[in-house]
């Protein structure tokens, strides 16, 4: 566990645990107050931004354009992102992106302050300002299991929520003043200096990192791993395939607002960032409700809620043209956000084991920032075609068709499997001396299995092999001697030898059980035999030396 502090993390561990415990965390608490300035400006940049390209344009969808521009990289960095934050120090990638945000917002300012913005100047620099969150995202959210313990980890997200929510309301508002006092330029520099307590913070930080006992992953290699993980695991396929229609339906909400904030007689930088206040203070509602939500219900019904909610608010704002009824919608639309990502967030990160995490939340945020990026140019294009109304009304039709897509695509429970690593495997003694780039390796596995417990050793084994293949194996099968048919063989492929080793060291204790209930089937003397062997149709005269007199072999 990540602490520089281990007395309070003590203190922490001992406490019962509630929506607060991870403040027991010195780390975590530094960073989460840390977070809430570097959220403060980052709010206060979104409302210049937005508003500024009121001013620069009428076209609604390159107003839309600027909430697409800051989700899009998200969609085309976030896997890439996730892979780093698994092979590599997240804190080094954490400080590397905190550093290029703060010199992007710092350009802004000055290119803002001297007149030089145009529509897609303004464009660029927030795609570039989304390109740093990308990059940044799936590493902190990874962290949070290294920040506290695994029981609190629901607590930290939320909290994580909770602080940007808290800034979402009064943030937006701050940023409204800000523009309309100092103009745009001023909210720019504004989110320039809030990068420095995080950056600071982020310095101090020193998490206790596991000792490796392999080589890196290859990057590539490692994007395929989480890809085929997150394929291969029917739960986090549901939660991605809801948070992308969620992010797709719901942003219609944000990204028009500016337009609903600029249709009032009154309308102005200081409505838009009001509006933005309310939703803000709905978020915060939905927060801190959230842990009495989901102990009285289910995660498909919290989910159904959310859609519902944000549904509610999207019709209200595209039937009425009430500037009170306008805010009020922005309530539920906030609690709605938060009662959905979070849980979706959290849902991921207990469904994942800590080797694969970071890609897993990449390819979560992947779904859904994509599925936003793409619904704020379609709304746009449509607000501009067929009017403002239209495009609210048919998002919140197609929120209520996601909230109704539960019936089939139930959201899972999360926290019913130990996902903890075993820690019990030992990289065997070899006769052959072996790189860790040596490959490919074949692996199969003996059994003698009663007549009568054939039914039950299949369905074992197809777990099993789901299990193989999206921990690494290829060519995965399942053989039955025809002479002697008590006897099975398990077999299957890995690219390499330091894949070989990786590939169990990723075995969870949820794994575990289905090895325990294979070996209690095997009727041979002590447990099924193991042949590791490597494909060879030629060895050259210095591969796969026997090692003669160099090891002994128990």
């Amino acid at each position: 566990m990540t602490s520089p502090n281990p007395p309070d993390d003590a203190l922490a561990r001992a406490r019962p645990r509630g929506a607060l415990a991870p403040f027991g965390y010195r780390d975590f608490r530094l960073l989460w107050s840390a977070t809430l300035i570097s959220n403060f400006g980052g709010l206060i940049q979104a409302v210049g931004a937005a508003w500024l390209m009121t001013q620069l344009t009428e076209s609604a969808t390159l107003i839309a354009l600027v909430q697409a521009s800051n989700t899009l990289p998200v969609m085309l960095l976030a896997i890439a992102s996730g892979a780093l934050a698994d092979i590599f120090d997240r804190k080094t990638l954490l400080m590397t992106a905190l550093i290029f945000m703060a010199t992007v917002s710092v350009a802004l300012a000055v290119v803002a302050w001297n007149g030089w913005l145009t529509p897609w100047l303004l464009l660029a620099f927030t795609f570039l300002l989304g390109a740093g969150q990308a990059v940044y995202n799936p590493p902190w959210q990874a962290s949070m299991g290294d920040l506290v313990a695994r029981q609190d980890l629901p607590a930290a997200v939320s909290l994580n929520s909770v602080g940007f929510n808290l800034m979402r309301s009064v943030g937006p508002a701050a940023g409204g003043f800000i523009v309309a006092a100092f103009g745009a330029a001023a909210a720019f520099a504004v989110n320039a200096v809030s990068y420095l307590p995080l950056l600071g913070a982020m310095a101090r930080w020193t998490p206790s990192l596991a000792p490796r006992v392999t080589t890196p992953e290859p990057f590539l290699a490692a994007m395929g791993a989480g890809l085929r993980y997150v394929a291969l695991s029917p739960n986090l396929m549901r939660v991605m395939l809801r948070g992308a229609l969620f992010g797709f339906a719901a942003i219609a909400v944000l990204a028009l607002l500016p337009l609903v904030a600029k249709s009032h007689p009154e309308g102005g930088s200081l409505l838009f960032g009001g509006l933005l206040g309310c939703y803000g203070i709905g978020a915060i509602a939905g927060a801190l409700l959230n842990p009495r939500i989901r102990a009285r219900l289910d995660n498909e019904h919290v989910v159904r809620m959310a859609f519902g909610g944000f549904a509610v608010a999207a019709l209200l704002l595209g039937l009425t043209e009430s500037v009170w009824l306008h805010a009020l919608a922005m309530l539920p639309a906030g609690a709605s956000w938060v009662l959905a990502l979070s849980l979706f967030n959290v849902t991921v990160q207990l469904s994942t084991p800590r080797w694969v995490v970071a890609r897993a939340l990449a390819l979560y945020q992947t779904a859904t920032f994509g599925g936003m990026a793409a619904g704020a140019w379609l709304w746009g294009a449509v607000a501009g075609a067929q009017g403002l109304d239209v495009a609210l009304i048919s998002a919140g039709g197609i929120l209520v068709f996601g909230g109704v897509i539960g019936l089939w695509l139930r959201a899972p429970e999360f926290g019913t499997v130990d996902l903890d690593p075993v820690n019990r495997f030992r990289e065997p003694a070899l006769r052959l001396d072996l790189r860790g780039r040596s490959g490919p390796i074949m692996v199969m596995v003996d059994y003698s299995i009663d007549h009568d417990d054939v039914a039950e050793f299949l369905r074992l084994m197809r777990q099993r092999r789901n299990i193989r293949r999206r921990d690494g194996a290829r060519n995965w099968a399942l053989l039955r001697d025809l002479e002697h048919p008590d006897r099975w063989s398990e077999s299957y492929h890995i690219a390499t030898w330091d894949e070989y080793v990786r590939h169990n060291l990723r075995r969870t204790k949820s794994d575990a059980e289905v090895t325990v209930a294979l070996r209690a089937l095997h009727r041979g003397e002590g447990d099924p035999v193991v042949h590791r062997m490597i494909e060879r149709h030629s060895v050259g005269p210095q591969d796969d030396v026997p090692l003669v007199g160099k090891l002994e072999i128990p």
